[in-house]
């Protein structure tokens, strides 16, 4: 230490005679620093200033991670969490006691359950257990068990009892494989989206949407967030959308209650703007795959009621005082990262791409994750030809992006999906069905309580048990009940913080509070789903059909 203090004080004073009278100004004649810096003394002043100036770096990063509170980038993993953080709300004792709570309800049902009386209470043996894990799903934070393990858990295990109490076990292997082909051509569908899209996002690509909105005025600004929200899910995924839009947010408008509105609406917008397009929701998605929709008529039939349910909330919230009561107009646009180079290009290609998908699906016939999948295929070759030789920019390549994508929530997908299947395969969804139909006669009435409850739990089982429930024969393709199930299941999410992808990513950038986002935001949510659904009553009962020459363009008629 005596050492690093003798060699930084010869950086500092080399030679004191040649300093001026006064020391603040410490400056070396030319006479004397070329000496100075051909000598031994200046290497070991460089070293000395290099080892000082990590050592200040060390301590601004350590400054920074113990004044941060363990927050992290909206795109990080929930494993980049400080440790501090991890440290002061860890309880070991109290998980340990979940843990050996749920393991000795396991081992007790094993026991207590043997195949003789799988095979004689089939339906109430799956019924439990898929309420069980359901419930493992519902209340994933305070078990502390990721839902995507709580899903394949499930899966795997309703797939096994399924197999005790079938006939036989080749109906079973048949039934499982039927299940497996159509699960895995969403599951492919949602990798590929993802990794374009993440592709975009890496390469600054969003910035061309999000550079454009300039105002600052507060009613204009909810307004413009919104629809720039709405039409940018249409294209792209709700999450996606959010996490795009709520980073946004921070450079437009200092923290505040304001802001968090703007962010609430950022949550309607990318439900509501999802739901119209086969592309914009993972639940619409589900529904165009399996023929339940087709693209024309579900984006004309639910586009009005969808600007509806985005319209009518922030028509209320422009009447609220955070948002017209208070001067909230600020100049203020915080820095954000530079595009990438050829960022443009990736931009275009890779929205190209996702648009591409329903032409691909109506020309050739084939499944919609294939036409995803070239389009991916394509985006892969030309990032990887336009960033050659560039070993700096290895993050904008495909292989990269994989590593970033939500992995876990397609896994989460496929034990929900396959979990809903072999309730399916069982029959218990269609005795399901035959009940509400008996109870419930009114087929609206059925699609909006799908849309009220998915506020609650998620709405990718809520939508796969429905279509379990009520086959294409019960209702053919873009009839009032699949488009009005599309369009519930898609907007209603956003009447809860909790309800919906879009309102979970919001709720953890912003750190925004459950009960703060019910007494602010849901009364203005419901009021929107409540207009898009007689919005949607009232243009399907005047029976409206499209223009001749529209309905005959190729690529969108049937697609």
């Amino acid at each position: 230490m005596s050492m690093f203090l003798a060699i930084k004080s010869q950086c500092l004073f080399p030679n004191q005679t040649h300093f001026k009278n006064r020391p603040s100004e410490l400056v070396l004649p030319q006479t004397v620093f070329p000496k100075f810096r051909n000598g031994p003394r200046y290497r070991n002043c460089i070293l000395a200033k290099a080892e000082d100036k990590a050592r200040e770096n060390s301590e601004r990063q350590l400054e920074e991670l113990t004044t941060s509170s363990g927050t992290c980038d909206p795109l990080c993993s929930v494993d980049e969490t400080s440790s501090q953080e991890f440290e002061a709300t860890y309880q070991p004792k109290t998980d340990f006691l979940k843990a050996f709570a749920i393991l000795s309800a396991a081992v007790t049902g094993t026991i207590a359950i043997n195949q003789s009386w799988v095979a004689a209470n089939q339906d109430i043996a799956m019924a439990l257990l898929f309420g069980v894990g359901y419930m493992g799903i519902i209340f994933e934070e305070s078990l502390a068990f990721n839902k995507s393990g709580v899903g394949l858990l499930m899966a795997v295990s309703l797939w096994v009892i399924r197999s005790i109490g079938a006939p036989s076990n080749d109906i079973a292997l048949s039934q499982l494989s039927h299940a497996t082909a159509e699960v895995s051509e969403i599951v492919f569908f949602l990798l590929g989206a993802m990794t374009i899209v993440e592709i975009v996002d890496a390469h600054q690509g969003f910035k061309l949407v999000t550079d454009n909105i300039t105002t600052r005025k507060p009613i204009t600004l909810l307004w413009v967030v919104g629809f720039v929200t709405f039409f940018l899910s249409s294209i792209l995924d709700n999450l996606t959308s959010t996490i795009v839009m709520v980073s946004l947010l921070r450079k437009l408008a200092p923290p505040s209650e304001y802001r968090k509105l703007l962010g609430a609406v950022v949550v309607i917008a990318a439900n509501a703007g999802g739901a119209w397009t086969p592309i914009g929701d993972v639940t619409t998605t589900m529904l165009w795959i399996h023929g339940q929709v087709s693209t024309l008529p579900t984006m004309k039939d639910l586009f009005l009621p969808s600007v509806v349910s985005l319209a009518v909330p922030l028509a209320l919230l422009s009447l609220t005082s955070e948002v017209n009561g208070k001067g909230q107009n600020s100049a203020e646009v915080l820095a954000s990262e530079q595009m990438a180079p050829r960022g443009q290009l990736v931009f275009a290609v890779g929205l190209g791409a996702l648009v591409f998908v329903p032409v691909f699906k109506a020309l050739t016939g084939l499944p919609p994750y294939m036409g995803m999948l070239l389009g991916l295929g394509v985006l892969w070759i030309i990032t990887d030809a336009i960033h050659y030789g560039e070993s700096e920019r290895q993050r904008l390549k495909v292989p990269q992006a994989l590593s970033r994508i939500d992995t876990q929530g397609a896994l989460f997908f496929l034990g929900i999906l396959l979990s809903v299947s072999s309730l399916e395969a069982a029959g218990i969804l269609r005795e399901l069905a035959n009940y509400l139909d008996a109870h419930i006669p009114s087929t609206e009435l059925i699609a909006s309580s799908i849309g009220v409850v998915s506020a609650i739990i998620d709405n990718v089982p809520l939508v796969a048990a429905t279509m379990g429930m009520y086959d294409l024969s019960s209702f053919p393709q873009d009839s009032e009940f699949w488009q009005l199930v599309a369009f519930c299941a898609g907007t209603g999410g956003s009447m809860l913080v909790i309800g919906s992808a879009a309102g979970v990513a919001f709720m953890g950038m912003e750190k925004v509070d459950f009960f703060w986002y019910m007494r602010k935001v849901s009364g203005f949510a419901f009021a929107g789903y409540a207009a898009g659904i007689a919005s949607y009553l009232a243009v399907h009962n005047l029976d409206i059909s499209l223009p001749t020459a529209l309905a005959q363009i190729p690529f969108l008629h049937g697609s």
